[in-house]
C-alpha cells in the first residue's frame, strides 16, 4: 500500500471547502474498520486514506504550512500505513475515569506484546510500533502492525471471496485474555486492502 504523499494533502482554505463530505466519509470508511475487542479495548484498521484523513486533520488543526512541517507529519503518520502482506491498527484502552485508566494500564504493564490477529487459524504476532514502551505501565494508544506474510494473505483473500474468511483479534495478557471475532464488514474492508 503506498504512503500519503504531500501532493494529495489540500491547503487549508480548500480542505475547509470539502472537510464535511471527506468526516462522513471517513467516518463511514472506519466504521468498516473498527472493532470492540473487549470492553475496555478497541482497534482501528489502517490503510492510506485514514492515515491521509489524520495527516488532513493534523494540519488543519495545528494550522500547518510549512514543507518541513507537513513532511513531518507525513513521516510520521506514514508509520501506519500497512507494507505489502500486513495489516496495521491502532488499538485504544478506552477507559474514561483518569484513577481507574491510570490503575489498569498499571495492571497492563507489557499489554504491547500480547496483541495478534488469528487469521484462519494462524497467529499472527502483533508488531509493537509505538515509540517507547514504559516498563510499568502500558500506553492508552497503541500502534500494532500484522505481519500476513504472501501466502497467508492470498489464502484470507481466497476465503472471504468464499464468504469463509475468519479473523479474531486476540489480547492474551495475563490480566486482560480475548478472542474477538471481526466482523464480516471489517474483514471485507480488509481483504481490499490486501487484493
Amino acid at each position: 500500500m503506498r504512503p500519503v504523499v504531500a501532493s494529495e494533502l489540500l491547503d487549508l482554505g480548500a480542505y475547509e471547502a470539502v472537510r464535511d463530505r471527506f468526516v462522513d466519509r471517513m467516518v463511514r470508511d472506519k466504521r468498516a474498520r473498527r472493532v470492540r475487542v473487549s470492553d475496555e479495548t478497541s482497534a482501528v484498521f489502517e490503510n492510506h486514506d485514514t492515515v491521509l484523513f489524520q495527516v488532513q486533520e493534523m494540519v488543519r488543526a495545528e494550522r500547518i504550512t510549512a514543507d518541513a512541517a507537513i513532511a513531518h507529519e507525513l513521516e510520521t503518520y506514514n508509520e501506519l500505513v500497512p507494507a505489502p502482506f500486513e495489516l496495521s491498527a491502532t488499538m485504544f484502552v478506552e477507559i474514561v475515569d483518569k484513577e481507574p485508566r491510570d490503575r489498569r494500564l498499571v495492571e497492563l504493564a507489557g499489554l504491547e506484546g500480547h496483541i495478534a490477529l488469528d487469521v484462519l487459524g494462524t497467529r499472527v504476532r502483533g508488531r509493537n510500533e509505538s515509540r517507547g514502551v514504559l516498563p510499568d505501565r502500558t500506553t492508552a494508544v497503541h500502534y500494532v502492525k500484522f505481519p500476513l506474510g504472501e501466502a497467508l494473505a492470498a489464502r484470507l483473500v481466497a476465503a472471504a471471496r468464499q464468504g469463509a474468511a475468519e479473523v479474531a483479534f486476540v489480547l492474551d495478557h495475563p490480566r486482560l485474555s480475548v478472542s474477538t471475532p471481526l466482523p464480516a464488514a471489517v474483514v471485507q474492508s480488509l481483504v481490499g486492502d490486501l487484493a
